[in-house]
């Protein structure tokens, strides 16, 4: 009990000399105390702070060396699997008595393509000079000297070979084709046979696109500008936007003459019939097309379990089967077809009004 009591009298008395002590020195003392352990606490979380980011950054450390270290075992397992397999083909090429393989090039050297027959070179500096002269970029990011040679003749006019290239056409959609005059736009009921007729052809429906795309192109930016720039104005401008990229899958076979006569011939009545402003024949040609004459079973099909006759006429032939189907470009560019004759219609309406599509 004494013992406890000479404790407590320790704690509180800090001068021997003093008998008794104010309270504000026993406030100033505790004051000093508690700052004192704040600043132990506060050291002691640097401390472990310190030790934490020490051990991250050693952390840090090991993952990129391990990191650099797999780099580069794996770029050495590349190499040494291209030096085998370069190897082993040079050895099945000298077993079969083929050439050798050509040298290859050293890391950093970049592999450009030979300029074709018939193409003059042109030092690049006086590349990049004739360049600025046409107000054009003098290099583009990551372009070559070969390509930057290609970009100066595509904008001269002259191709590959030296020759006067192709004129494109300055329509919403440019295009080699030569096109023809409004009234030589008229396309015949069915499409010639011979390669000069379906060359015109071609030709045709190239002018009629045209001519509706930049008709529509003119009507949308005759509106007022409350109009453009309401929900709908700008709705419409999309949709005129998006018809007119989709429709260049369309223009680029015409241009090689590679659309498919299953496709060809319908494409024909429905352009002609939008000439002679039968809209609602156009739009049946547009379904024969888009949808097919093909049996859409709905419902139960098969009742019992053995396959019936006329089921397999269902999928017998691929006559009726719809175009708009086979991909997706095919699907866009008939939908933007679709889409010019709902503005065509509009744009010149027909004699009947029967000849409306809904």
């Amino acid at each position: 009990m004494s013992a406890q009591i000479n404790k407590s009298k320790a704690q509180t008395t800090t001068d021997s000399s003093k008998k008794y002590l104010k309270r504000s020195e026993v406030e100033a003392q505790r004051q000093a105390d508690y700052l004192a352990e704040q600043q132990a606490i506060e050291e002691a979380r640097l401390a472990k702070l310190e030790r934490k980011r020490k051990y991250e950054e050693d952390e840090a450390e090991r993952n990129r060396e391990r990191e650099e270290k797999r780099q580069r075992l794996a770029e050495e397992s590349r190499k040494r699997r291209e030096e085998e397999e370069e190897e082993a083909e040079r050895k099945r090429r000298k077993k079969l008595g083929l050439p050798e393989l050509p040298p290859k090039k050293k890391d950093g050297e970049k592999e450009d393509t030979p300029l074709p027959e018939g193409e003059d070179d042109i030092p690049d500096e006086e590349l990049v000079t004739k360049l600025r002269e046409l107000d054009e970029p003098a290099r583009l990011f990551g372009e070559s000297h070969r390509q930057r040679l290609r970009r100066y003749n595509r904008l001269t006019g002259r191709s590959v070979s030296g020759t006067p290239a192709p004129v494109l056409s300055d329509g919403p959609i440019p295009t080699v084709l030569q096109l023809v005059p409004e009234a030589e736009m008229k396309v015949p009921p069915k499409p010639p046979k011979d390669a000069a007729g379906r060359k015109f052809l071609f030709r045709q429906l190239a002018s009629y696109f045209t001519m509706v795309l930049r008709e529509w192109e003119m009507a949308l930016a005759q509106r007022p500008v409350e109009v453009k720039t309401s929900f709908q104005g700008k709705a419409a401008y999309n949709a005129m936007v998006q018809a007119r990229e989709n429709m260049r899958p369309l223009f680029k076979k015409l241009e090689k003459g590679e659309l498919e006569e299953s496709i060809l011939e319908p494409v024909v009545e429905i352009v002609k019939a939008a000439q002679e402003r039968r809209y609602v024949d156009a739009n049946d040609g547009y379904l024969r097309l888009s949808i097919g004459k093909a049996a859409w079973p709905i419902g139960v099909t098969m009742v019992g379990i053995h396959e019936r006759s006329a089921r397999e006429k269902l999928h017998e032939s691929d006559k009726g089967s719809a175009h708009i189907m086979s991909d997706e470009v095919t699907r866009k560019f008939l939908q933007s077809i679709k889409r010019c004759l709902s503005f065509a219609q509009t744009r010149w309406p027909p004699d009947d009004q029967l000849q409306l599509m809904g």
